[in-house]
């Protein structure tokens, strides 16, 4: 039974992204692997961007930096 837990920020991720991922992810371990659809699960966890730091940096400060 593949499980898969993707984390990635808040930003950007609509539900119809989030059904691509489950989508894809899904027929990457049909197609790979050879698992069936019924045994996948799969996980998204969405984290604000105030909870989220890359290179020294919360990622709402650096998303606003690029902004101004």
């Amino acid at each position: 039974m593949p499980f898969v837990n993707l984390k990635t920020t808040k930003t950007n991720l609509t539900r119809e992204a989030k059904a691509q991922i489950v989508r894809e992810f899904s027929e990457t371990l049909v197609r790979v692997l050879g698992k069936k659809p019924e045994n996948i699960h799969i996980v998204i966890d969405a984290v604000d961007d105030e909870n989220w730091g890359h290179s020294g940096a919360l990622v709402a400060h650096t998303r606003k930096l690029a902004e101004d």
